[in-house]
């Protein structure tokens, strides 16, 4: 029954699979979960050395690490999977989909050694998650249902039912098919890349605003030198503008929607 429902729905969900022997002969993803399966039975036993051998030949075999404690429910498709690690106190909810080089890791807690042993350290995701390449999700947090985490994410906190997760550190984009409005920046981790660019643009327009104030004065000199030139010096011609290379026509345009101030917003700064 489990051979036949593991292999029915990565037919399913893989447009690349063609057959079931395929996807037994073919597929990493099965094959890890397959020893999973063993591993996992070994360790609830209370034999956990035998249940740790038997993880680590399935990550020479596949490239894909699950530790025999996790939780891995039904119907969950490791896509490729090379580089996939999954920690000890991790739950998989049912029909999840996994691609490479996700981390379901432990973050702070790994760093206190011994002393967080047989706690949960590790990540729940609810059912019909998706994990897009190379995220990583850290921490004894809850991912809820139907959630989608995009590539390269680094999610640190809970995240609800059917929401939309992007970014360094994750962030909300889209619950319940809705925008959500920007979220609050999260005070120990902050977004390196967007203050950056806050700053350069900050920066910019501060830039911006010299120009202005300098072109302003230069068409009021001009004018104040049309007027000398009228009432002393009528037969000399004032130096076309064009010619000293200045164009005082051109005008600094403010736009109505600067994608900086849109990719700032999402970022929540």
């Amino acid at each position: 029954m489990y051979l036949k429902e593991s292999l029915d729905n990565i037919l399913a969900k893989d447009p690349a699979a063609r057959s079931r022997l395929e996807i037994i002969l073919c597929y990493p993803g099965f094959h890890a979960l397959f020893f999973h399966k063993i591993a996992n039975s070994l360790w609830r036993k209370g034999f956990r050395t035998p249940g740790r051998l038997i993880s680590h030949i399935g990550r020479i075999v596949t490239g894909i690490e699950i530790h025999p404690g996790a939780t891995i429910g039904r119907r969950v498709f490791i896509d490729h999977g090379m580089g996939v690690v999954i920690g000890e106190t991790a739950v998989v909810g049912d029909d999840c989909v996994i691609y490479q080089g996700v981390t379901l890791g432990a973050g702070a807690a790994a760093r206190q050694g011994a002393m967080s042993r047989d706690t949960k350290r590790h990540p729940t995701l609810g059912l019909g998650v998706i994990v897009g390449s190379g995220a990583e999700i850290q921490g004894a947090i809850t991912v809820g249902d139907n959630v989608r985490v995009a590539s390269r994410s680094i999610v640190l906190k809970d995240v609800p039912d059917n929401s939309v997760v992007v970014g360094v550190p994750g962030r909300v984009i889209y619950r319940n098919g809705e925008r959500v409005a920007p979220e609050k920046p999260q005070e120990d981790v902050p977004d390196i890349e967007a203050q950056a660019i806050k700053s350069l643009h900050c920066k910019l327009s501060e830039l911006e605003g010299t120009v202005r104030e300098l072109k302003s004065k230069l068409k009021q000199q001009g004018k104040e030198l049309e007027i000398f030139k009228d009432k002393v010096c009528p037969e000399l011609a004032m130096e076309d503008p064009a010619s000293s290379g200045i164009n005082s026509s051109v005008e600094l345009k403010a736009v109505d929607e600067d994608p900086v101030d849109v990719f700032l917003q999402g970022a929540g700064i």
